[in-house]
């Protein structure tokens, strides 16, 4: 089991689902399943991974056996490539993923109900001042950025991350044939979502669109104030309600949009993906933080958290993946030692 690389993952995603279903029994509100595109979590991490499968076998059924062959080549193609071994790697991915997500937005929901008489946004605004010489960093970044354009494209940016993480794991899972790596990305993901949900629980704050939200009232409607104005909707049914169908979604530290995604960044460059995608991936990243400060999701301190958080899952993904001593970009791979030397053969 320990060199299995999925044991660490599943470990993990079975505490942070146990911890869920205890937090919600003591507290008496129904375990919830988070809702986003394409329906519930359980349908569409399944959906995805169906898609990258066909991804992978169509095209070269196509190349190899052409239209007329195309039905047996298929064929052929999944018992030479596709064992159950394999697909059993992919679903355990998925799972762990699915598991570990749904306890993250559970115990996240339970956020106001544990820690309801600590919040720290005060502080964290002061920090935002003096790490900003005495301003507001959403204010600099508008006055410098402007209110119009760029902010439909980080609106963009921002509410993109909710369906891209999901469907670049299933794409690693699912059309990489080195198991390990899969394990690594899957695992990475895990790590963030219970880093962060202890994370809220150190530090609970709203962030400044909730807790100063008269500083964004000059921007434009976009995808992003949509989801605010949904998350403080939700957030006060919850209050009002904890035991219905309703889930609270509003935390602060730490930016998990900053660490998911440098986590995709640092992965990308770790496995040695190709130029193009490693700087898109990097573009993606800086411009998520950017958004996360002009949109007044997180304060400046939050994004750094995010991105400890990334580095710490990547590397502890790595460890237990085995795939720390790989040859790959950042983790030097340790030096054998010498042989020794061979005895001089007598004269």
């Amino acid at each position: 089991m320990r060199r299995w690389p999925y044991t660490f993952a599943v470990v993990l995603s079975l505490i942070t689902g146990a911890t869920a279903i205890v937090a919600t029994l003591a507290l008496d509100v129904t375990l919830k399943d988070p809702e986003g595109f394409l329906g519930p979590a359980y349908v569409r991490l399944p959906v995805m991974g169906l898609g990258f499968f066909a991804l992978g076998i169509v095209p070269q059924a196509l190349k190899r056996f052409g239209f007329k062959g195309f039905w047996g080549g298929m064929r052929t193609i999944v018992r030479e490539e596709w064992t159950w071994r394999r697909a059993g790697y992919i679903a355990t991915g998925l799972l762990c993923f699915y598991v570990s997500y749904v306890g993250y937005r559970n115990l996240k929901s339970l956020l106001p109900l544990i820690r309801e008489d600590v919040i720290y946004d005060t502080d964290f605004l002061r920090i935002d001042h003096w790490l900003a010489f005495g301003n507001n960093p959403a204010e600099l970044l508008h006055a410098a950025l402007g209110t119009t354009v760029m902010a439909q494209v980080l609106a963009f940016i921002y509410v993109s991350y909710l369906p891209l993480i999901p469907v670049t794991l299933a794409a690693f899972l699912v059309l990489n044939r080195d198991v390990s790596i899969g394990a690594w990305y899957a695992t990475a993901l895990c790590l963030n979502w219970v880093l962060g949900t202890v994370s809220y629980y150190i530090f609970p704050t709203l962030g400044p669109a909730f807790a100063q939200p008269s500083m964004f009232l000059d921007l434009p409607d976009t995808g992003v104030t949509a989801l605010q104005q949904s998350l403080f909707k939700n957030g006060v049914i919850f209050k009002s309600d904890p035991t219905g169908e309703t889930i609270y979604g509003i935390a602060g530290f730490a930016s998990l949009h900053v660490s998911v995604t440098l986590t995709a960044a640092l992965f990308f460059h770790h496995i040695g993906l190709k130029p193009a995608l490693r700087y898109i991936a990097w573009a993606y990243f800086v411009l998520t933080v950017v958004a996360t400060l002009y949109f007044g999701w997180h304060y400046i301190l939050d994004d750094f958290a995010g991105a400890f958080i990334a580095w710490a899952s990547v590397t502890i993904g790595a460890l237990v993946t085995g795939n720390f001593r790989q040859r790959r970009p950042f983790f030097r791979r340790r030096k054998d030692p010498a042989p020794d030397p061979q005895p001089t053969p007598a004269a």
